[in-house]
């Protein structure tokens, strides 16, 4: 089993909603099924079907948290060069063409959220990023079209 980057932090996310999963969401929704049930039947009851729908959903969701955690392999990013873009690294990159700045920290596919900034180092933007200097410049084919960008900064991750 090929095992997949994630971050100390990414990995405690990961197990607190795991939990949540279990000791929250799954015991109200026991709870929800037992409520539509005591409404009758079942067969025309469409709040016991959304239920058991949602049952359902749920048990996958554990069942795929699970087997993310099991073939995650933590990194611990104290021990980060800024030399170079790694997992892990926070870098700064230029639009070549508008000259927006963005900041991002390069993660593993289990963890990426662009609304956090948190790109996965198997997406087009971060494989390109991996490896690279201040200053190289990097093409990226996007659904917009090739887009270049210049890494302005390597940080220290947070």
């Amino acid at each position: 089993m090929e095992k997949i980057p994630i971050t100390k932090a990414g990995f405690e996310k990961l197990k607190k909603e795991l939990e949540y999963l279990k000791t929250v969401s799954i015991l109200e929704n026991i709870r929800d099924i037992e409520t539509a049930r005591a409404h009758g039947d079942i067969s025309e009851n469409a709040e016991y079907a959304a239920a058991k729908e949602r049952q359902a959903f749920l048990h996958g969701k554990v069942q795929e948290i699970e087997n993310n955690l099991a073939m995650s392999n933590v990194i611990d990013l104290r021990d980060l060069n800024n030399d170079k873009v790694v997992f892990g690294s926070m870098v700064i990159i230029e639009d070549i063409a508008t000259g927006d700045d963005t900041k991002y920290q390069l993660v593993g596919p289990f963890e990426s959220d662009i609304n956090e900034n948190k790109i996965s180092v198997t997406s087009p933007i971060g494989k390109a990023l991996i490896g690279k200097n201040i200053g190289d410049t990097i093409k990226v084919k996007t659904p917009g079209g090739l887009r270049e960008f210049e890494v302005i900064d390597i940080l220290a991750p947070p």
